[in-house]
């Protein structure tokens, strides 16, 4: 590159830092890349965390198939830290419905 096309290159990039619209252009930008990392970061975290969920599943039933583990306490671990909504015991609200 010969120096007269360095300079009118650093020039095109002093002109648009001082555009009008230059800290609002960044300011969605930077936004928008928050907002997505936000959302990749959510998703990955619901499919880690239905993974292990469903891994435990796997393992108390295999526990239960072979005869080391009650089925009774074997669901009582499955609904240990759920919420009573989550376990269907919210009064009123019926089931079969």
């Amino acid at each position: 590159m010969s120096t007269t096309t360095m300079l009118a290159c650093g020039d095109e990039f002093a002109q648009l830092f001082r555009h009008d619209n230059f800290i609002v252009i960044v300011a969605i930008t930077f936004g928008c890349l928050i907002g997505m990392v936000g959302i990749v970061g959510s998703t990955l975290s619901t499919v880690l965390r239905t993974r292990a969920k469903e891994q435990t599943k796997r393992e108390l039933a295999a526990y239960v198939a072979e005869g080391t583990l009650d089925a009774d306490k074997a669901v009582e671990m499955l609904n240990a830290g759920m919420t009573k909504w989550a376990r269907g015991d919210v009064p009123g609200w019926d089931k079969k419905a």
